[in-house]
């Protein structure tokens, strides 16, 4: 008889394509065999290429999807994808950590879809500085690292970040090292180096990045551990076929 799963909980939003948000963090958990609770902060109008509209949820509408769920479920580690801005964003931590106060977060600070479309337009440092004090890991790519840090090299910023919690840099857009990824925890420094398959781009795949990190760590994984881990399933993802929709498996 297979061990009781542990629940993890995805905050995301709904991609009707499946590539990317609620869906495909949904796809990795069950993959990884923990039990996955979604929780929709926005609807989009896309598909695999491109992005039409979103309509973000309301923080109260947020929460009362969370609410009865984190009541009546044990959940140690949650995700949050796609909020409307840092407002929001402090909001619902600020009530998760009420309502579990040892909760860890996983935080993917998606600032624009990979179609292109710019969920936010700006950054507000000290806003995005006082929530990562709440956050357990964040997980920036390089461009996203620049933007929050307000700095102009992406491994210093992901530095400065790591002075609030724990920060996963991921390498898809690394300017010198594509593929190289780095988590700084503290005055500790990880390299994870990429696989050496044959990888294609794909819509979506940080948020299965988040995601996997999160069962990861959900099934007793170290935060390293659950990093590489993470990265290998991602690859298999990127490598699964060449179109913008990756398959997913472990």
């Amino acid at each position: 008889m297979e061990q009781e799963r542990p629940y993890v909980m995805s905050f995301a939003g709904l991609d009707p394509s499946g590539g990317a948000g609620l869906l495909a963090d949904i796809k990795t958990f069950e993959q990884h065999r923990v039990n996955g609770l979604g929780i929709c902060t926005a609807i989009t109008v896309q598909t695999a290429d491109r992005f039409l509209s979103v309509e973000w949820l309301p923080t109260a509408q947020i929460l009362a999807q969370a609410t009865p769920l984190l009541n009546s479920c044990t959940v140690p580690y949650c995700k949050i994808g796609i909020m409307e801005d840092v407002s929001a964003l402090q909001t619902v931590v600020r009530e998760l950590k009420q309502l579990v106060p040892d909760i860890r977060i996983i935080l993917d600070p998606v600032l624009k879809a990979s179609a292109g479309f710019t969920f936010h337009d700006s950054i507000r440092q000290q806003a995005w500085k006082e929530l990562l004090a709440d956050i357990y890991l964040l997980t920036p790519n390089y461009d996203e690292a620049l933007a929050l840090a307000g700095h102009t090299d992406g491994e210093a910023a992901a530095k400065i970040l790591s002075d609030s919690c724990a920060v996963l840099l991921k390498g898809g857009h690394h300017r010198q090292r594509p593929g190289y990824d780095t988590l700084f925890t503290g005055a500790t420094t990880h390299v994870i180096p990429p696989g050496h398959a044959q990888v294609f781009p794909k819509h979506g795949s940080g948020c299965v990045l988040s995601a996997a990190v999160t069962a990861g760590l959900a099934k007793g994984l170290s935060l390293p551990d659950a990093c590489h881990h993470a990265k290998a399933y991602t690859e298999k993802l990127l490598g699964s076929n060449p179109s913008l929709t990756g398959y997913h498996y472990l």
